[in-house]
């Protein structure tokens, strides 16, 4: 692979011709038109939070190097960034007021229309330095990789995109990674993550790959459309929408294309599904809220999902005292299922409180409390037995 040094390009060479498109959130060209500032395989911006891309600015202001950034030539000769773009997407937005943002200066926050003209030279003069790479692909996509181990490390579905570039990926990017999107707000409150990272791009391949997402990018690298993309995952986001009329934060990032594809067939009262949510939601004893909607979906048979509160070593050892001392009185097992046996050595057998379990006298599944009043010590064979009787 060939590089080659440049200092010769400055903040105002970057500048010209510069177009940021806010429906995509990206920089689009710069130098002239002769570099594409957002190739499909780089992130969105992210920049653009107040912060990070004021620090740009303020730093140009300062005299500070903004740091490395490297171009690629293409054969047709035009440039794309390889590293940086978050940077010259700042720097762009501020000098051409596409997106525009205001930096303090004297005391007061200036645009760069409001700026004195030394400041405003000052930004345009500064030369960046910046390395051209020419190579064959698959030596650039290897380059990629190592440059972004530095700052905001690139994330898995950030780096699917860089590998598998193409129309597929175009298309998928512009529909699934735009935060504008009008479906964006119904698909967050499902999928968790930030769109402009991939994080529903990648839920949604996910879903229609069945976990394989490299190879079904493989194989739609070069197709030009993602019909088959979005009305997997509509379908899915649509089906929950549907059985679930709660849309609280327990919801997001649960595997909903695991659970779509094991209980979409069966039918649900979203009525009685409601209901059902709200109590278990509201019920003090089922601490992992997350399981709730599984367990709705499964007829609520698996309890584990909900991990139910478990009795405290205090209750356990007072209900075990307690019980011990009245099963020596009696002479019999101080575990109930042990003593109501009608033979065996076990039928008089007193454990230690090591060999026993707490127990819901009458389940929790069954509207039992996890109190002192609803426990019992049995010896860990008979709990195992005893299940959700």
């Amino acid at each position: 692979m060939k590089t080659t040094l440049h200092t010769d390009w400055t903040v105002g060479d970057v500048c010209k011709g510069f177009i940021y498109d806010k429906n995509e959130n990206k920089g689009l060209f710069g130098l002239g038109g002769k570099l594409i500032i957002q190739p499909e395989y780089q992130r969105n911006y992210i920049y653009g939070d107040g912060k990070k891309d004021v620090a740009v600015v303020d730093s140009l202001l300062r005299g500070y190097p903004l740091g490395l950034i490297y171009f690629v030539k293409n054969d047709d000769g035009m440039y794309e960034v390889l590293d940086g773009q978050q940077r010259i997407t700042s720097f762009a937005r501020f000098v051409n007021q596409s997106w525009p943002f205001a930096v303090e200066r004297g005391g007061k926050p200036r645009y760069f229309n409001s700026l004195d003209k030394n400041d405003q030279d000052l930004i345009l003069n500064t030369p960046l330095t910046i390395y051209v790479c020419e190579g064959d692909p698959s030596e650039i996509q290897e380059w990629f990789e190592i440059i972004n181990i530095a700052g905001v490390p690139l994330v898995k579905q950030e780096l699917r995109n860089a590998a598998y570039h193409g129309p597929f990926v175009t298309a998928a990017r512009a529909h699934f990674s735009n935060p504008n999107n009008a479906k964006m707000n119904m698909w967050q409150t499902y999928v968790s993550g930030d769109p402009r990272r991939q994080a529903i791009l990648e839920r949604a391949l996910d879903w229609v790959s069945g976990g394989d997402i490299e190879d079904y990018m493989a194989k739609h690298r070069d197709d030009d459309n993602i019909k088959e993309l979005e009305d997997n995952f509509d379908t899915i986001i649509d089906w929950v929408d549907t059985v679930f009329t709660y849309a609280g934060p327990e919801m997001r990032g649960l595997d909903w294309g695991r659970l779509y594809k094991t209980y979409h067939t069966k039918a649900y009262d979203a009525d009685v599904v409601a209901k059902r949510v709200d109590a278990l939601l509201a019920d003090e004893q089922v601490t992992d809220r997350r399981g709730i909607f599984e367990y709705v979906l499964g007829g609520e048979v698996d309890a584990k999902l909900l991990n139910i509160r478990v009795f405290d070593a205090k209750t356990k050892s007072s209900v075990y005292h307690a019980q011990t001392s009245a099963a020596k009185k009696k002479g019999v097992s101080n575990c109930p299922m042990c003593a109501a046996m009608d033979k065996g050595s076990n039928r008089t057998r007193i454990y230690k409180i090591g060999e026993m379990d707490a127990d819901h006298v009458t389940a929790w599944s069954h509207g039992g409390a996890t109190s002192a009043a609803n426990c019992q010590m049995l010896c860990k064979t008979h709990n195992r037995s005893k299940g959700n009787r």
